[in-house]
């Protein structure tokens, strides 16, 4: 199957589980806000760092892809260095991502989660990488032949 600029839409049901709603965007900087529900929480109570992730890489991407043409390119997630600093057990996390720089194809975004207080729970680094879909759809053919190769 082909990809298309069509498959860069916002199929976002791991973001829409996890009750993610960006409340700022653009080019350079993302908000997003993410209720403290049981669906998020670790088995003792606490909010689980993989779901304080989805959020940050959330913000992340989402500001990358305002830097980008979605109808010829797409934009992926390729590293994140967090710290967590604390965790929340009620409430919203709130995160945020901001532009530090850009290197060719890759964006490296200063990722924050916060509490309702304010409080900082994690902090660090996100990098993006913005690829063509053309790039895409010859990988997906050079792994289509490899694998048929591979089966005789």
């Amino acid at each position: 199957m082909a990809l298309t600029p069509q498959d860069s839409l916002e199929k976002d049901g791991f973001v829409t589980l996890l009750g993610i709603r960006i409340t700022e965007l653009d080019e350079n900087h993302c908000c997003a806000e993410m209720p403290i529900t049981p669906a998020i929480m670790q088995p003792f109570g606490f909010v689980h760092g993989g779901a304080t992730l989805t959020l940050l890489e959330t913000v992340g991407s989402r500001a990358a892809r305002e830097r980008s043409h979605p109808e010829t390119e797409a934009t992926f997630g390729i590293h994140m260095d967090v710290r967590h600093i604390k965790s929340g057990v009620a409430g919203t996390v709130y995160g945020s991502a901001t532009l530090e720089s850009t290197d060719g194809a890759k964006q490296y975004w200063h990722v924050e989660a916060r509490d309702d207080s304010g409080a900082i729970m994690s902090l660090g680094t996100f990098t993006t990488k913005t690829v063509t879909w053309e790039y895409l759809e010859e990988k997906r053919r050079r792994q289509e032949a490899e694998g048929q190769a591979a089966q005789r």
